[in-house]
């Protein structure tokens, strides 16, 4: 599988002849071999050009950037080179039929409770936590409630719920005062802990983004989130699925095992955020639980993270065309 590039440094990517290659301020060279590369990540303040650009292009190599407090700015976005005008065409008819739109809509949000649930649930077996169990009885509960929703609102509101009653565990399951949880703020995050939800989030839909670019699906049609202005809503969808596997159990290994702490944090413009130290901190344990693998109980072998999300929107592709039913994965642990 092809790398994901990280850069924090200040500087220039350009092309040399048929490869990438990065120079920083303090004239520090490093080559990208292009065939080894699938997608960039910018977080410093870098200079490119259309000659560069042709050459992503090409090589279909997406780039996504960062502003300097580490929430996502936009993406480049190649041609699609595997465009199919019967699955763009399938996916708006499933988008404008209500009952279409809410019976894909509901698997979205029904795969992001039960995975909050079994992020829940392994606490709670560690510790027999009261609160924690009273926790998953209402997640269950909401999540039984799924198939009565006869709208896209109706469905949010049991989402937003569902989540208020998951972050309160959190405090349960995190060990550090430091870290401590009251109330989910995102722009700016008013905490350390929502500054981490946020930029774990944020790093989800472009890991999200760049997976649906490499099957026939337009990443600007979803189905939970609407698709009005905004550039792109189909890897919102795909990304609840995920964020509680990769983001939050993330988040909890980092406090609790004290890898990052108070001073990988700044407060600036009425927010706290994540300073640069912590952000290649945070880099660094999602990118290595992309690649972390896990055996696929349909498929009887073993397959990465970063797999399961392609194999998602490849299932939403089977469901468009009448081939099979999607259900979401759900984690087994």
């Amino acid at each position: 599988m092809k790398k994901t590039v990280y850069i924090f440094s200040n500087g220039e990517l350009k092309r040399k002849q048929n490869t990438l290659y990065f120079e920083t301020e303090d004239n520090k060279k490093k080559y990208l071999p292009v065939e080894n590369t699938g997608e960039i990540q910018i977080f410093g303040e870098i200079t490119i050009n259309k000659k560069l650009l042709d050459f992503l292009s090409q090589n279909e190599i997406i780039v996504h950037f960062f502003n300097y407090y580490g929430y996502y700015s936009g993406s480049f976005y190649p041609r699609e080179h595997y465009n199919s005008g019967e699955i763009i065409l399938k996916q708006a008819e499933h988008y404008m039929e209500n009952e279409k739109r809410l019976r894909i809509a509901k698997k979205f949000v029904k795969g992001a409770i039960e995975n909050c649930l079994r992020v829940i649930r392994y606490y709670y077996n560690r510790e027999k936590n009261v609160s924690l169990e009273d926790s998953i009885n209402k997640l269950t509960g909401l999540s039984g409630n799924l198939e009565k929703s006869n709208s896209i609102n109706e469905l949010m509101a049991i989402e937003g719920n569902s989540k208020n009653i998951y972050y309160k565990c959190f405090n349960e399951i995190i060990k550090e005062d430091d870290f401590s949880y009251s109330i989910r703020t995102r722009r700016p995050p008013q905490s350390r802990i929502n500054a981490l939800i946020s930029f774990g989030n944020s790093l989800v839909y472009t890991y999200c983004l760049s997976e649906i670019y490499k099957t026939h699906l337009d990443p600007r049609i979803g189905f939970l989130h609407t698709s009005n202005f905004r550039r792109f809503s189909l890897n919102l969808d795909l990304a609840e699925i995920f964020k509680p596997i990769l983001v939050d159990r993330l988040v909890f290994t980092l406090i609790n095992k004290k890898m990052i702490q108070k001073k990988h944090f700044v407060a600036e413009l009425g927010g706290i955020y994540l300073n640069e130290s912590g952000r290649k901190l945070y880099v660094e344990g999602i990118d290595e639980r992309l690649k972390q693998t896990i055996k696929h109980r349909n498929l009887g072998r073993n397959v990465s993270y970063r797999s399961l999300i392609r194999m998602e929107a490849y299932k939403i592709e089977k469901h468009l065309l009448g081939d099979k039913e999607y259900e979401p994965w759900i984690t087994n642990w």
